[in-house]
């Protein structure tokens, strides 16, 4: 088993923290407050400090959650990250941070602790190049050992113009993942999918929605090639059926045509 690690930073709502959010500098759009360079250390540490509590909880890894927007986002974005500090500035200050985390989780947690990492190459500020730069890296240094490609549409074409001449998901393709194994994320719904997805060189699959509507999703895909999840809305009554609690339906209820 594994348990993702995250914090939110900005996009923490104020009205449920019940204080400023932060970011790695101050943020109007969003109203965050910027770290100070003490916080940021102790941000690194909390990550650290829930992986060690994760390991003696039981698991067997955790996953460093860089995408979608979250803090460690937040810290990587050239458009949102506007410290002048050793977190700041050039790629390299602006992902130390990241790296201090996963090599702290690696140090504290023994080389048999899985450990991988979950990035976004697009939204947020982000910049293909400057993910695949960071995805190298981290394979290079040896300290993961799988990485988490969030494509948010797994067969999409880049938004930016200059990055279109080939799909998101072969930009990625490029990168020598020696050792580590390569999963993605996003519109990975079913059996025909998720093959797509494996034979473009992918190692494993991420799935999310399908996940939710099937719990046993991966021994429905491989006793049926064509298997496709039952279509949404669902209703609340199929869902709990599926294992999820009274507080997962209503926080899936956000999202526009799944719950009924």
């Amino acid at each position: 088993a594994l348990i993702q690690l995250h914090h939110a930073g900005m996009r923490s709502p104020a009205e449920l923290i019940n204080e400023i959010p932060v970011c790695p500098s101050n943020n109007e759009k969003t109203n965050a407050r910027g770290l100070s360079l003490e916080e940021v250390k102790q941000l690194r540490d909390d990550f650290i400090s829930a992986a060690i509590r994760a390991k003696k909880c039981g698991y067997n890894g955790v996953e460093v959650h860089g995408a979608h927007g979250y803090i460690l986002t937040q810290f990587l974005s050239s458009e949102i990250n506007k410290r002048t500090d050793n977190y700041g500035g050039s790629l390299i200050n602006r992902a130390r941070l990241l790296f201090e985390i996963v090599d702290g989780i690696r140090e504290q947690c023994g080389k048999d602790f899985l450990l991988g990492v979950r990035l976004s190459p697009e939204r947020f500020g982000m910049d293909i190049d400057e993910i695949k730069s960071i995805c190298q890296r981290l394979i290079d240094i040896g300290n993961i050992d799988f990485l988490d490609i969030s494509l948010w549409d797994s067969f999409k074409i880049p938004n930016e113009e200059k990055y279109q001449y080939t799909s998101l998901l072969e930009h990625f393709n490029t990168l020598d993942f020696k050792k580590v194994k390569w999963t993605v994320a996003g519109k990975i719904s079913n059996a025909v999918d998720v093959q797509k997805i494996l034979d473009s060189g992918v190692d494993f699959v991420t799935i999310g929605t399908s996940a939710i509507l099937h719990h046993n999703f991966p021994k429905l895909v491989i006793e049926n090639p064509a298997f496709n999840p039952i279509a949404i809305p669902v209703s609340e009554e199929y869902l709990k059926k599926e294992g999820l609690g009274e507080k997962f339906v209503a926080y899936l209820k956000r999202w526009p045509d799944l719950v009924k």
